[in-house]
């Protein structure tokens, strides 16, 4: 379920390079866990080798999620000497949720005699300070942060997936010429074999097109960063307007948004459950209008680059976004209309303005969306701008 070092990985492998990813064996992203007996046990998963750590098991963001993550840490520097042998890499990258794998990247790094490359997916320890609510003074807050600046002090390389972070890495003793962007993407070949969806999404979502509604639809997680009261505000606004809205997934506010709809009445809402990845294609291609949205939240700032926009793009549907970030790639491909967060009567003036357009329009929309992921956020495109700053760091060594 982590996808982008798979991807990345196979693409790098396919340019001829040798790829090993190190992880635990438990972690919350996985819909099945491996079933590992010792730590440092290997297995190949489409012609990439991994090297599994034995984790406890944890749910939720509490105390046995950190017990994961320690005891991770705890066995990368213990085997750190094993995985140099059974590795010899060139490169080591760090690519953690949290920043604390630095140090053992360099102990690997050291005995192998390779660079190291720190990658931001979120920033910690910011991330639980704004979102969580934890003082800086706090004592996992302090280790967190103790690692990140090592990862900025030690690091021959940061690579980001958030386009607007070079204040805050700066800000903690970063050398800007050492950070790049390479964003989040898409997996071509999951668009050219898609299995069709389910009878009953098939049925319901025909169901509506037959009665001549538009139909918007949402895709993905049902929680509390995703606010889909805001589009169920909407979906009543627009009530007498020819709409139908699907809401398609699960999550831990699934059920509420279901009684709220039963108690708002919206009978032009249909609740739809999860389906594997591959054939969200085949699912997207079936609506008329894309929706996504986030809760405002000032982490935004440093920018979003969310898979499950760039699978709109790729279906070549006009979309609607509701969030406010340091970035805007709707609006820089030209795919849609970006509008502010929590705001109901802007997403149903939003809908509606898209529903009005010609068709002509709406397909040029869709078109440029498409156009613009294929040359920005294709995984070909982004392992190679990855690849080239990994050998420009080995360039540099061997000089050296």
């Amino acid at each position: 379920m982590e996808f982008r070092p798979y991807y990345l990985a196979k693409k790098w492998q396919e340019a001829g390079h040798k790829v090993f990813i190190l992880t635990a064996d438990f972690a919350h992203t996985r819909s099945t866990q491996p079933e590992i007996t010792y730590d440092l046990e290997t297995s190949t998963i489409s012609d990439i080798q991994y090297i599994w750590l034995r984790t406890p098991k944890y749910s939720g963001n509490g105390i046995q999620r950190i017990r994961n993550m320690y005891s991770f840490v705890r066995k990368l520097k213990r085997y750190h000497k094993s995985i140099a042998k059974m590795t010899d890499a060139d490169i080591v990258i760090a690519s953690s949720t949290y920043p604390l794998d630095n140090y053992s990247a360099k102990r690997i790094a050291n005995h192998s005699g390779g660079k190291i490359i720190y990658e931001i997916h979120d920033l910690w320890p910011l991330s639980p300070m704004e979102l969580g609510g934890y003082s800086k003074n706090h004592p996992f807050i302090r280790i967190m942060q103790k690692a990140e600046n090592f990862a900025y002090a030690n690091a021959d390389a940061i690579v980001s997936i958030l386009p607007c972070i070079e204040s805050h890495v700066t800000s903690h003793g970063l050398d800007a010429k050492k950070l790049h962007i390479v964003p989040n993407g898409i997996w071509l070949e999951d668009w050219e074999s898609a299995p069709e969806i389910p009878a009953k999404h098939k049925l319901e979502i025909e169901k509506a097109k037959q009665a001549g509604k538009t139909c918007v639809a949402y895709t993905g997680a049902h929680g509390v960063p995703n606010i889909l009261d805001n589009l169920l505000q909407a979906a009543a606004k627009l009530e007498k307007q020819s709409f139908h809205f699907f809401l398609v997934g699960n999550g831990s506010e699934k059920a509420r948004l279901m009684d709220m709809t039963k108690t708002m009445q919206l009978k032009h809402v249909s609740f739809l459950d999860a389906i594997p990845k591959t054939m969200i294609p085949q699912l997207l291609k079936r609506f008329d209008i894309l929706y996504l949205g986030l809760k405002n939240q000032s982490l935004f700032r440093f920018g979003i680059g969310p898979n499950k926009l760039f699978d709109y793009m790729m279906a070549e549907k006009p979309i609607v976004m509701a969030i406010d970030a340091g970035n805007d790639i709707v609006s820089d491909a030209n795919c849609g209309y970006t509008i502010p967060p929590e705001n109901p009567e802007a997403l149903a003036n939003a809908l509606q303005k898209m529903k009005n357009l010609s068709e002509n329009e709406k397909t040029s929309i869709g078109k440029n969306g498409k156009s613009y992921v294929l040359q920005h956020h294709e995984y070909t495109v982004l392992a190679k701008q990855f690849l080239k700053i990994m050998e420009n760091l080995t360039e540099t060594h061997q000089s050296e």
